[in-house]
């Protein structure tokens, strides 16, 4: 019952004007008013400051400079694996994509076409291939970085809705990851293509990719499309990638037989950036 009413208040809620004015506060050098903010935070959710490279909640200026603190050197070593997580967070779901269904929980699936924006093509290149879907909660690290060397092609932003991405809305809100807003990186390595797509929710204010800064705001309504055949944007196993100015969601998608999930992951368990993901090889 709990679970139904929490979803149902999501649609009725204005979640548009509701992001917009967090974002722009988030963003506020407010003085006295960021810091109780931020210290309020800490406490509320258990975050630790002590990982980061400047702990001291008085040094950020903003919300937001707080939200995307870079870690010190070493808090995140990196796997000796073929591929490694890219986010700290939590495991939604992992596994096999069935033709062109990524399992979202219980009862819900939704297409692979439908997650990168319509386009068929791309979409078919992870016919029965590998998904991976990892949840940051408030309190995580919220840097993303590559999972695997990778050429950047393409950047697509998807607009869409914006309901929260926690567990509860993903059991109760159908194709919650491709109904959305997202921005869905494109990326060429040496066994093919794979997707690193950032999916955003109510209170994210924006998103962003260290090629291009923020994506959004603004918000067209429309799709935009980002191609860089022409530019070499290249980037390393580890590197960062892109940051959430609010948490969500982080959905991988990979061609077949490309990877091997490391049997220590399971839905529900909590993960780190860094720590090995999966291992060269065909699922079966």
């Amino acid at each position: 019952m709990f679970d139904r009413l929490a979803v149902t208040a999501q649609y009725l809620l204005p979640k548009q004007a509701l992001t917009t004015l967090a974002g722009k506060f988030a963003d506020t050098e407010a003085g006295s008013l960021s810091t109780s903010v931020i210290r309020w935070f800490v406490r509320r959710y258990g975050v630790d400051l002590s990982e980061a490279v400047d702990a001291n909640p008085v040094s950020y200026r903003s919300f937001n400079e707080f939200f995307t603190r870079p870690l010190r050197s070493g808090a995140r070593p990196l796997a000796d694996a073929d591929f490694i997580c890219p986010v700290d967070g939590t495991i939604s779901q992992f596994g096999g994509i069935e033709r062109d269904q990524i399992f979202q929980a219980k009862g819900h699936h939704y297409s692979t076409t439908a997650l990168v924006g319509g386009d068929g093509e791309l979409a078919s290149r992870f016919a029965d291939g590998a998904f991976a879907t990892l949840y940051l909660s408030p309190r995580d690290y919220h840097r993303i970085h590559m999972p695997v060397d990778g050429r950047l092609r393409r950047m697509i932003h998807v607009p869409g809705e914006l309901f929260s991405v926690n567990p509860i809305t993903a059991r109760g809100v159908p194709g919650l990851f491709a109904r959305n807003e997202r921005v869905v990186c494109v990326f060429d390595a040496d066994f093919g293509s794979f997707v690193l797509t950032l999916v955003g929710a109510t209170i994210v204010g924006s998103m962003a990719t260290v090629w291009h800064g923020t994506v959004n705001p603004p918000r067209s309504g429309q799709i935009r499309e980002w191609r860089y055949d022409e530019q070499r944007v290249w980037l390393r196993k580890g590197e960062e990638m892109g940051r959430f100015l609010l948490g969500s969601t982080v959905v991988l998608l990979f061609p077949r037989d490309t990877l091997r999930f490391d049997p220590a992951w399971a839905a529900a368990r909590a993960v780190r950036m860094g720590e090995r993901m999966a291992d060269r090889g065909s699922a079966s």
